[in-house]
């Protein structure tokens, strides 16, 4: 059977007796715990007391008993000294027991309290830390592109999944089931699609993936501000959108309409780039064999040399040419072969000349009119 009597004996809470209604009840219950607490206080320095003398006779004993081994070894003058010095000892090692056995009596007969009726097991301190931010890499550039390169063609279906998603809650658990595409590159992703759908003139699918590009945006800012790895700061960031005091809200909604305002401009920048490019490529298709746009040529002619070209008359632009001065006649058609509007010694067996009509400018391929008109 188990026995329970040990649990009779329990020194009753300061706070749980009954008293007596003209009893001061606060001063007694002060007056119990100051007593109980003196009490504990000289039962601790008592077996403290008790613990330093046991360890010091201990000492004591071992020391004499290696003295008296070395003595019997040698054959020592002093082997009777230490004997009796060892049996003293002896002796009061079997009164060091008794006293101990004295106060384990006296620990167990004491009633147990609220300090006493329970140890502790075992103690745990756990500290939780901070994930730590990822340790910023020293790449180029170029070694940055290349990555990026990788990582959109690894990742552009989920990248565009998210970007296309329009409720905060699945945001967030589409992020947490790929916490991977918590990073800059996503950021950036987004930010080139945006300029490349404002390109499109798609600007309501455009608006939407710039609220996802700045959510990633103030994510990634969070991240940074408490110096924490960005997938960490997932749930910061929701509960604290969705829940937005008026100030947060109006910053974000702020940063989202300049950022669509910079998407807007720079994706006009960029058809601008675009056009003047293939304005560019169109002008240096039709450059001539001296590298000289014909354009450029016909546009800085004389207005009697125009005519020439514009009524692809061989006969008028010979004699235009014989009344011009030299030197400039030799300016002039100088500029008229290295465009490609004069072609001397071709399609000699050809007197019609042949028009560009994608240009608007005339080409005329014959053999020289004159002496004077050889450029």
């Amino acid at each position: 059977m188990v026995d329970y009597s040990k649990w009779k004996n329990i020194e009753i809470s300061d706070d749980e007796d009954e008293t007596h209604p003209n009893i001061d009840t606060p001063s007694l219950f002060r007056w119990r715990h100051q007593a109980r607490v003196e009490r504990m206080e000289e039962w601790n320095k008592e077996w403290h007391e008790f613990e330093a003398t046991k360890n010091s006779h201990e000492t004591k004993l071992k020391d004499v008993k290696d003295k008296v081994s070395e003595a019997e070894k040698k054959g020592d003058m002093e082997l009777e000294s230490l004997k009796k010095e060892m049996e003293t000892l002896e002796i009061e090692s079997v009164n060091i027991k008794k006293k101990e056995e004295e106060l384990r009596k006296k620990e167990k007969k004491t009633p147990w309290n609220v300090d006493t009726i329970s140890k502790e097991g075992f103690t745990k301190t756990v500290v939780n830390k901070k994930p730590a931010r990822p340790k910023e890499e020293n790449l180029t550039e170029e070694e940055r592109e290349k990555r990026m390169r990788t990582f959109i063609k690894d990742n552009e279906k989920d990248l565009k999944h998210f970007g296309m998603l329009r409720r905060y809650d699945d945001s967030k658990e589409f992020l947490k089931k790929h916490p991977h595409l918590v990073c800059e590159d996503t950021a950036n992703y987004l930010v080139i699609w945006c300029i490349n759908l404002e390109m499109e003139e798609k600007h309501d699918l455009m608006s939407h993936v710039a609220h996802q590009t700045i959510c990633m945006q103030y994510i990634l800012e969070l991240a940074k501000q408490l110096e924490y790895d960005p997938r960490a700061c997932l749930d910061s960031f929701f509960t604290k959108i969705q829940v937005a005091e008026p100030e947060y809200r109006a910053s974000f909604d702020d940063e989202l309409h300049q950022f669509k305002e910079r998407i807007r401009k720079r994706a006009a920048e960029k058809l601008e780039d675009a056009l003047k490019e293939a304005e560019e490529e169109e002008r240096k298709a039709r450059l001539g064999p001296g590298g000289m746009d014909p354009v450029e040529v016909f546009e800085a002619l004389p207005e009697e040399l125009k005519k020439c070209f514009e009524s692809q008359n061989i006969q008028l632009l010979q004699d235009t040419i014989a009344k011009m001065p030299e030197e400039q006649a030799r300016y002039h058609m100088k500029r008229c072969v290295d465009s490609g509007l004069w072609v001397p010694e071709a399609n000699k067996d050809k007197t019609e000349p042949t028009t560009d009509t994608e240009s608007s400018t005339s080409s005329v391929k014959t053999s020289e009119p004159s002496e004077k008109s050889d450029a």
